[in-house]
């Protein structure tokens, strides 16, 4: 990927590392990054496959359709290109909006660093073709107050949308964890109960924030790690017992074979597709807590390669047990495991928020900088890590939204109709601020751009039109947040 930025605008703040900070990093990374991501098996395929399996080829179709989206947006995209876009190692929207504000003058308010000025001033004698494009897309930008303005409130949009993950996720974490333990204790966890108890379980987790993104990510990477080792230990247990020949649904005809034949229906599955690359954006996000190159060892030896085992084992029981597609992971572990891995599963459900949850803390911290945001108190947790930060008020204010979305949804399937519709929305704006970083910052080819645009664009915008389907059954949710934090965000900047 190193095609696709210049070597000139390296990203800034990500001094040299010993090996043995970046593998602790890396460690700490599972436990606080990739929580959400880790939680999808659970679920997938039951949400694409709401109206159970009509042909047996369509399992073919769906583990496809999810290998390729896992590969595509959080792999390709986050890992080797977004992460990239860090603003002196800090990730999420504000940090894409503070770097282009750095190579040239679209802000809307001052500058809080006089550098930025001279920075953005810069001209460059070169006259490639690549230079006097990036010029005058600078130019361009910086002479229309409609693309400053339109700039800003995307990024507001954007950021909204991330802070409403942030209070999505907990809740349909553990509202999904007591799911699951109703299908084992049905006549004891009742509606009322689970709620209850998944308040409860929220209050805990957001009380242990204060001790730190170092203890907490610790703590929480040893369960992380245990889990995505048990995942793939089952998917390839359920691989060489029940299906071996699963691994040709990595033949993307098998997409085409799916759509074909089920036309909207298929159309409308993509919602449930969705659902396996939840929390990709934490990836960017929470960055800054860690450094690049330990979330991309994290990403690419643990979780990624954990993730898609686990998917194709899943597959592979599928294929010989298409009636238990409602259950499909628990339905999928061995007797003898059963109870051990429900426990880890439980465990892990309660703490895949923690992604969302640190990443809105550095969302928040970027927004006060730039003037978008009521001032808070903010406390650094490291004296080793600069992005390892605890703000209370911020940790209190989710923890509340938390609670109320859990006691008025209280159901997963609600949850996840605005999740979807949440995630989608801020990729989708993640990509389009990512093209001007390539145009103007990184200088890419504009045959690479192009690509990129087609093959990730048209992806994420397929995936957001499914999501928005189920807008009017709970996916209001995260656009009525969103508007009221952006209302927030442009008053405060405004006066």
């Amino acid at each position: 990927m190193t095609s696709l930025c210049c070597l000139d605008f390296a990203p800034l703040g990500t001094t040299a590392l010993e090996w043995s900070v970046i593998l602790k990093l890396a460690f700490q990374s599972v436990g606080v990054v990739y929580g959400d991501i880790g939680t999808s098996p659970l679920f997938v395929f039951s949400t694409i496959f709401s109206d159970d399996i009509k042909v047996e080829e369509d399992i073919l179709g769906a583990l496809s359709l999810i290998f390729y989206s896992i590969t595509l947006i959080p792999l390709i995209k986050y890992i080797f290109i977004v992460l990239q876009a860090n603003d002196k190692g800090d990730g999420g929207t504000f940090a894409i909006y503070s770097l282009i504000c750095r190579y040239a003058k679209v802000e809307l308010i001052p500058s809080q660093q006089a550098e930025d000025k001279d920075v953005s001033t810069l001209q460059l004698d070169s006259t490639d073709r690549r230079t006097r494009r990036a010029l005058k897309l600078k130019s361009m930008s910086e002479n229309s107050n409609f693309a400053k303005f339109l700039i800003l409130i995307t990024t507001m949009l954007c950021t909204s949308m991330v802070i409403g993950d942030g209070v999505l996720t907990p809740c349909i974490s553990v509202v999904s964890a007591f799911d699951g333990i109703k299908l084992a204790a049905p006549s004891v966890m009742t509606e009322g109960v689970r709620v209850w108890i998944s308040i409860a379980i929220l209050t805990l987790l957001f009380m242990v924030q204060r001790f730190g993104t170092d203890k907490v990510g610790s703590s929480f990477a040893y369960v992380l790690c245990v889990w995505f080792n048990s995942i793939a230990g089952i998917g390839i247990y359920n691989i060489a017992k029940y299906d071996p020949t699963v691994f040709k649904a990595l033949n993307p005809k098998y997409i085409i074979e799916y759509f074909k034949r089920n036309k909207k229906n298929a159309w409308i599955s993509i919602g449930g597709v969705v659902m396996c690359i939840t929390g990709a954006e934490a990836l960017f996000a929470d960055v800054g807590h860690f450094s690049i190159l330990s979330v991309q060892i994290s990403m690419c030896f643990v979780t990624y390669p954990a993730l898609i085992v686990a998917y194709l084992g899943q597959g592979a029981f599928l294929r010989n047990h298409i009636d238990d597609v409602a259950d499909t992971f628990y339905k999928s572990i061995p007797h003898n495991l059963y109870w051990p891995v429900f426990v880890m599963a439980v465990l892990v459900n309660i703490i895949s928020s923690q992604d969302l949850i640190s990443g809105t803390f550095t969302i928040n911290q970027q927004s006060l900088a730039l003037g978008c945001f009521p001032r808070v108190k903010i406390l650094h947790m490291s004296t080793k890590h600069h992005g390892q930060i605890y703000i209370s008020k911020i940790n209190n204010l989710l923890m509340l939204a938390c609670v109320l979305i859990t006691f008025g949804f209280r159901t997963t399937e609600k949850l996840s109709n605005a999740y979807g519709i949440a995630v989608m929305f801020v990729m989708v704006l993640t990509t389009c601020f990512l093209v001007l970083v390539m145009i103007m910052i990184w200088k890419t080819n504009i045959f690479l751009v192009i690509v990129y645009d087609l093959i990730i664009g048209t992806v994420e915008l397929v995936f957001l039109s499914a999501a928005l389907y189920k807008f009017n059954e709970g996916g209001y949710v995260s656009l009525v947040f969103a508007a009221f934090l952006m209302f927030i965000m442009y008053v405060w900047n405004y006066v």
